[in-house]
């Protein structure tokens, strides 16, 4: 009798199959949670083709940030003719440097040289000596001879009336008195632009927008007379004017002036309404504000090349019908000076914007551009602390409540852009340099507790 067990016999084939069936789900199953882990999609499924909600969602982004990068010149240009036309100190800060311009100087004594010889008749004057000798019987040659002297005695008055017409704007009383002509003047704008009149500003049919030059008249005529020339006292009322600017559109600014007002006021909150809703309507929004910051920037490089060749259009349109292209050259770069600092300051703040946004997104490069910071600062927190410096519980408190200081010191540098009354590139680079300085200080500060890992 055989004791010995009897061999088991060969495993079931269908047992076989499921067991390595199961083995290969397990393992697909692992492969799976791996790649989720390391961040990789998961090849379960092909990657199937967008959502029409997000081609929809993209398509209205585009559509909203193009239509505010497009208005946006048209917004800065209104906001700065509003300001202009209705600020009184602005107008003023605008205009008052170009007293102290010596071809503005010039032109403007050129004009009253003309107004005031305009007004000396040296014909008139010579008749009545020549009148008065012939009263006398004096010698006919020589009563004759005083009509030759006309020309040099014309001539001579002249120059001696622009000496003083010169001594008058190279004076400090030139500087005051221009500067309070045109705020007077820019009181009355207002009403000039809506077509009620006014008596020291004024614009022509033909755009000339002119000042009254009576003051500085009445100033000359004193230093004339001063000087000797007694006749300057007897002189009428002269109404001499200065142009300030002379274009066609002006009449148009008048004509549409609630227009203009209303633009300026409203155009440039609808642009940044337009690239707001860009931003919130992308799937990606650091992506569509980086495409939202540059597209405004190039906006305004595009209107500083608009502004570059309408000035090279304004003075070929002037050439030949001014004495002094040069002076109103300077008069115009000075008008559109608070432009170009607007301009400057969006494109600036396009920039600051984009940056800001591609360093907080999900590329490679800003992430690991994070990292790098994120161990340099670790590197120096443990350093220091090996020295017997560290931050303590307030930086395990800070640590816990990063997010919310980072979202403090943004908001708290957006507030100061936005109070500032007038920004200018150097203040958006200042605030957002300080920004940047405090959320380094904040991440050095920051001290990770036991039971919370480094960032």
């Amino acid at each position: 009798m055989n004791d010995a067990a009897d061999p088991p016999g060969p495993p079931d084939e269908a047992d076989a199959a499921a067991r390595l069936a199961a083995l290969e789900r397990e393992n697909a199953e692992l492969r799976r949670r791996l790649d989720v882990a390391a961040g990789a999609p998961a090849p379960s499924a092909p990657s199937a083709p967008a959502p029409e909600r997000h081609r929809g969602r993209t398509a209205a982004a585009v559509v909203l940030i193009l239509l505010g990068a497009l208005l946006a010149p048209v917004g800065v240009v209104a906001a700065w003719a509003e300001r202009t036309l209705t600020d009184t100190d602005r107008y003023v800060a605008t205009v008052a440097p170009l007293a102290q311009e010596p071809v503005v100087q010039q032109a403007v004594a050129g004009r009253l040289t003309t107004a005031v010889m305009d007004k000396i008749d040296v014909g008139a004057l010579l008749k009545d000596v020549q009148d008065g000798l012939n009263e006398r019987d004096i010698a006919p040659r020589a009563a004759q001879a005083i009509t030759a002297l006309e020309g040099p005695l014309t001539s001579g008055v002249e120059s001696f009336v622009r000496n003083a017409a010169d001594r008058v704007v190279e004076s400090d009383q030139f500087e005051s008195a221009w500067t309070q002509a045109n705020r007077v003047a820019h009181e009355q704008l207002v009403d000039v632009m809506r077509g009620t009149g006014g008596d020291v500003a004024q614009i022509s049919q033909n755009g000339e927008l002119t000042i009254q030059l009576g003051g500085l008249v009445d100033i000359l005529k004193q230093r004339l007379v001063d000087r000797g020339l007694t006749i300057a006292g007897n002189l009428p009322t002269i109404n001499a004017t200065f142009t300030v600017m002379q274009s066609s559109q002006l009449v148009e600014i008048q004509n549409r002036y609630a227009q203009v007002v209303a633009l300026g006021t409203w155009l440039p909150w609808i642009v940044l309404v337009l690239l707001g809703a860009g931003v919130v309507a992308a799937v990606h929004h650091l992506r569509a504000l980086v495409v939202a910051g540059l597209a405004l920037a190039g906006a305004m490089l595009l209107l500083a090349i608009g502004l570059a060749i309408a000035r090279g259009l304004y003075l070929d349109a002037l050439s030949g019908k001014v004495l002094r292209l040069d002076a109103a050259e300077i008069v115009f770069d000075q008008l559109v000076s608070f432009l170009r600092i607007t301009l400057r300051t969006v494109g600036v703040l396009g920039i600051v914007v984009a940056l800001a946004a591609y360093l907080g997104g999900s590329s490679a490069s800003a992430r690991g551009l994070r990292a790098g910071i994120g161990k340099g600062m670790s590197r120096t927190r443990d350093w220091a602390e090996g020295r017997g410096v560290s931050t303590g519980a307030t930086g395990v408190w800070l640590a816990r409540y990063r997010g919310v200081a980072r979202a403090a010191v943004i908001a708290l540098a957006v507030l100061v852009i936005l109070l500032a009354g007038s920004p200018t590139p150097a203040l958006i680079v200042g605030v957002a340099a300080g920004a940047v300085v405090l959320i380094l200080l904040i991440e050095l500060v920051a001290r990770p507790g036991a039971a919370e890992p480094p960032p």
